[in-house]
C-alpha cells in the first residue's frame, strides 16, 4: 500500500524511497498522541498525582533502564533476518499503547513506575528498527533531507498534539484523557507499519549476518563511533530537560505578573511555537549545514544549546519580561534540535555497516535511554532544590556544552585522517 503517492511534496524534495513517506505519515499519527502527553505528563504527576518532582524524575528514569534491554534486543531483531525492522516496529507500537494505558491509570509511585519500564522497553524496540528503515531507504545524497523529513513529520504532530492537549485540558480538565489519546495513535501507527511498511530489500536479500555477539564486540571497537556517542549522550541530556523539566519549571518556578507559574495554556503555546520552528527550519537548516562535515553542524547545535540554556536562566531570574526569554529559549533550541538530528543519524550510517545498522542505531538509541536516566532525576532533583540552586542549574548546562564541543572536535580530527 502506498501511502505516499497522495504526497505531492515529494516531487520538489530530493528523490525520497516510498518507505521513508509511509513511515512519516505512521510517525506524524504517533506524535499528535505523543504531545498529548510530553509536556503535561511530569506537571500531571507532579500536580494532580501529587508526587514529588524527585520522585517523577527516578520514575521516569527507570523507563530507561527498561530501555537499554529494548534497545540492546531490539538493535539485533531489526538486522535479524527472521524479525527484521518491520515485526520490531509492531512489537514496539503495542507495547507504547500499553505503557500509555498505565500511565492513564497512574495513582501512585508504584504504577507509574511500572508504566514507565514498559514504556522505555517499547521506545527501546522502536528507535533502531525505525532508524534502520530510514538508513536503509537513503542513499549519501540525500541522506539529511530522509532523516529531516521524518523529523519534520514528528515535529509536525508534537506541534499539533501539544496545541489540542491545552485546548483539551481546558474544556475536560482531566490529564488522564490525554494518555488514552496517546495509546490510540499508537495503535493508528501500528496499522500504518502493518499496511504501509515492509522489509527493504537490503534487509531481506542480506544472507551474510553477523553473529550477534561478534556484531556488538565490533561495534565497542569502533572508537571513532565510540567519540561520538560520548558527545551525543550530552545532546540527550540536553534534550530531556525540555520533554520533562522545563514545563514543570515553566509552570512552578518562572513567575510573571502573578505569584503563580506559566498557566497551561501559556506552555501549550510557548512548545506549539518551539515546534513552529522546528517545523519551520527543520529543511532549510539542514539543507545549509549539509554544506559542512557532520561534526561541525553537531557543534554549531551544542552552541546553540548553550545560548538556550543561558536564555532559560533568563526567564527565570529576570525582573520583567519572563515570558519573552522563555519564548527566545524555545526557539533556540528548536534551531539547536533541527541542526542535530539529521547530522547525528546520517553519521551513524556512515559509520555503520549495512548489516549492522541495527546495532549501531541500537547503541545511538542507548544514548537517548543513557541521556534520560541522567537527565531526569537531575533535572528532578533541581527542582527540589532552593531557589537559587535551581535556577543557576540551567547555567551549568551552558558551561558543560563546552566538553562535548571538545569531543567534537577531536572526533573531526579523527575522521579527517581516516580518510586520507
Amino acid at each position: 500500500m502506498k501511502l505516499a503517492s497522495q504526497f505531492q511534496l515529494s516531487s520538489w524534495l530530493p528523490s525520497i524511497h516510498p518507505q521513508v513517506w509511509n513511515l512519516a505519515v505512521g510517525r506524524f499519527f504517533s506524535e499528535v498522541g505523543t504531545g498529548f502527553t510530553l509536556f503535561y505528563a511530569p506537571i500531571f504527576f507532579v500536580n494532580e498525582v501529587g508526587l514529588s518532582a524527585t520522585a517523577v524524575g527516578v520514575a521516569l528514569a527507570g523507563g530507561s533502564i527498561s530501555g537499554i534491554a529494548g534497545r540492546v534486543i531490539g538493535g539485533s531483531l531489526a538486522d535479524s533476518g527472521n524479525w527484521g525492522r518491520r515485526r520490531t516496529l509492531l512489537l514496539a507500537m503495542a507495547i507504547l499503547a500499553i505503557a500509555s494505558l498505565v500511565f492513564a491509570a497512574t495513582s501512585n509511585f508504584t504504577i507509574l513506575v511500572i508504566g514507565s519500564l514498559i514504556h522505555g522497553l517499547g521506545i527501546g524496540f522502536y528507535w533502531p528498527a525505525v532508524e534502520a528503515v530510514v538508513a536503509d531507504a537513503s542513499v549519501i545524497e540525500n541522506r539529511r533531507e530522509t532523516f529531516a523529513i521524518s523529523r519534520l513529520a514528528d515535529n509536525l504532530g508534537l506541534a499539533i498534539g501539544i496545541t489540542l492537549a491545552g485546548f483539551l485540558i481546558g474544556i475536560i480538565g482531566s490529564y488522564r484523557w490525554l494518555f488514552i489519546i496517546d495509546a490510540i495513535s499508537f495503535l493508528v501507527f501500528f496499522g500504518v507499519i502493518y499496511l504501509g511498511i515492509t522489509e527493504t530489500e537490503k534487509q531481506e536479500t542480506n544472507h551474510e549476518k553477523t553473529e550477534y555477539f561478534a556484531s556488538w564486540m565490533a561495534v565497542l571497537k569502533d572508537s571513532r563511533f565510540l567519540f561520538y556517542i560520548t558527545a551525543n549522550i550530552f545532546f540527550t541530556i540536553y534534550i530531556s530537560q525540555i520533554h520533562s523539566i522545563l514545563p514543570l519549571y515553566f509552570k512552578n518556578f518562572v513567575i510573571e505578573n502573578t505569584d503563580k507559574g506559566f498557566a497551561e495554556a501559556i506552555i501549550s503555546r510557548i512548545f506549539a511555537w518551539h515546534l513552529i520552528v522546528a517545523i519551520i527550519f527543520q529543511l532549510p537548516i539542514t539543507s545549509v549545514l549539509k554544506r559542512f562535515s557532520h561534526t561541525l553542524a553537531l557543534t554549531i547545535s551544542a552552541i546553540l544549546w548553550a545560548i538556550g540554556f543561558g536564555l532559560i536562566w533568563l526567564s527565570g531570574t529576570a525582573a520583567s519580561g519572563n515570558l519573552v526569554w522563555a519564548i527566545l529559549a524555545l526557539g533556540v533550541f528548536a534551531i539547536a534540535i533541527v541542526s542535530y538530528t539529521p547530522s547525528a543519524a546520517s553519521l551513524v550510517t556512515e559509520l555503520a555497516p549495512e548489516n549492522q545498522r541495527g546495532v549501531y542505531f541500537s547503541i545511538n538509541a542507548l544514548c537517548w535511554a543513557v541521556g534520560s536516566f541522567i537527565g531526569h532525576p537531575l533535572g528532578g532533583w533541581a527542582l527540589d532544590q532552593p531557589r537559587i540552586i535551581t535556577d543557576r542549574f540551567w547555567l551549568g548546562f551552558s558551561l558543560s556544552v563546552a566538553i562535548a564541543v571538545v569531543i567534537l572536535q577531536y572526533l573531526n580530527r579523527i575522521l579527517a585522517d581516516s580518510s586520507k
